[in-house]
């Protein structure tokens, strides 16, 4: 697995700070933030430039820096693989792309004119740019995908990879999720609809969720990268297994393009359980999508307590790192698996008050010691996108 977020530049430090309690929210501090509704946001702890050399910053969008990042990390961690590149796949989604690029090359268009637009302008603004990026540093010809279902994308990647392998098409699929687009036009986009906190002066208390004192979500940036292989050849290099993606749900609301449906919801876990041979009983530990909306953690509230139940431990991670948008879901993979790897649950940040009509065995103040063998890790997506992730202990 690999990662970089406002937590920490890779998995280790991300998972350590989160199960500390910390928070990836801070005051943003650019000129440009003073002039918004909303001043806040999840920034990277650890500085792309840090890691990635000046020949690939000048050719990527930070969207691909930050992937290519999460997948040499989770690359490695997985022991560098031996296999065939006809036979190794790509799956990076993504909510936004390279719209950093878009912005910023249409006011360098409008200032200096065509002539001096960035000749990288357009493979850095593709939203299957990270995709294609990570496919090339790893030599993958099994096919790279890149999925767009907004806040659900990482989590898709997941599912479409783990069909790969079931399908024949690929022993190992790199998959996960990207997204780093803090800009006036994002933020200031999201703020207009009612869709952030605005609790400016306290930042690392604004992400909430299921606190009945929520106003929102924070914008984050980030990307989560996990390394999937068929069973038999993961035996076969000797490779331990952290965890076995034993099912997964993808439904669509066919709704409202930003208010979430509890039926959709509903199918997708439903489906993931389905998928994965296990009953709703079976599900110990749920890592919710809860991104701290009004709405949007009432709806999945409601999901989980009528397709699970209310016995599951429930986190939401989100209270420390943001909204990472498509990278949410990968990021979120991988807090789950370590769950079950480390038989720790995380705690929710700034749950003080749990919300009315919120009825699940919420995990606040500290991490809980418990051991799940299955859990869910939940993504929902405006346009009505539900993916629901079933993960076990190998």
């Amino acid at each position: 697995m690999g990662a970089t977020t406002p937590l920490g530049g890779d998995v280790p430090s991300t998972w350590s700070a989160l199960l500390a309690g910390e928070s990836g929210i801070a005051e943003l501090e650019t000129p440009w933030a003073e002039r918004l509704p909303v001043r806040i946001a999840g920034t990277l702890r650890k500085d792309p430039a840090d890691v990635v050399d000046r020949v690939h910053r000048r050719r990527l969008d930070r969207s691909q820096e930050v992937a290519l990042i999460a997948a040499r990390e989770a690359w490695a961690d997985a022991g560098a693989p031996d296999v065939d590149p006809v036979r190794l796949a790509v799956v990076v989604g993504t909510g936004v792309g390279g719209a950093l690029t878009m912005l910023d090359q249409d006011d360098r268009l409008e200032e200096l004119g065509p002539r001096l637009l960035s000749p990288f302008t357009v493979p850095r603004l593709m939203p299957n740019g990270a995709a294609a990026v990570v496919s090339l540093e790893m030599g993958a010809r099994a096919g790279t995908h890149a999925p767009t279902s907004a806040c659900a994308s990482g989590a898709e990647a997941l599912a479409v990879g783990a069909m790969l392998i079931r399908a024949g098409r690929a022993d190992v699929v790199v998959a996960g999720g990207t997204d780093a687009c803090l800009h006036p036009l994002s933020i200031g986009g999201f703020a207009r609809m009612g869709a952030l906190s605005t609790r400016n002066d306290t930042p690392e208390l604004a992400s909430r969720p299921f606190d009945q004192n929520r106003d929102g979500f924070v914008m984050a940036e980030g990307a989560g990268v996990l390394v999937l292989e068929r069973a038999d050849f993961a035996a076969a290099r000797g490779a331990r297994p952290l965890a076995v993606l034993a099912g997964a749900g993808v439904t669509s609301d066919a709704y409202d393009m930003t208010t979430p449906d509890a039926e959709g919801q509903i199918r997708a876990i439903e489906e993931a359980l389905r998928d994965a041979g296990l009953g709703r009983g079976d599900i110990t530990h749920v890592n919710a999508h809860a991104t701290g909306t009004p709405t949007g953690d009432l709806t999945e509230a409601e999901a989980i307590r009528r397709a699970v139940g209310t016995h599951p431990l429930v986190t939401a991670t989100k209270s420390s790192t943001g909204h990472l948008l498509g990278a949410a879901g990968a990021v979120e993979a991988i807090f789950t698996v370590l769950s079950l790897e480390h038989s720790v649950i995380p705690a929710t940040r700034n749950l003080t008050e749990v919300a009315d009509g919120v009825d699940l065995d919420l995990v606040a103040d500290e991490p809980r010691q418990a051991a799940p063998a299955a859990a869910l890790s939940t993504s929902f997506g405006f346009g009505g996108h539900n993916v629901v992730l079933t993960l076990t202990k190998p």
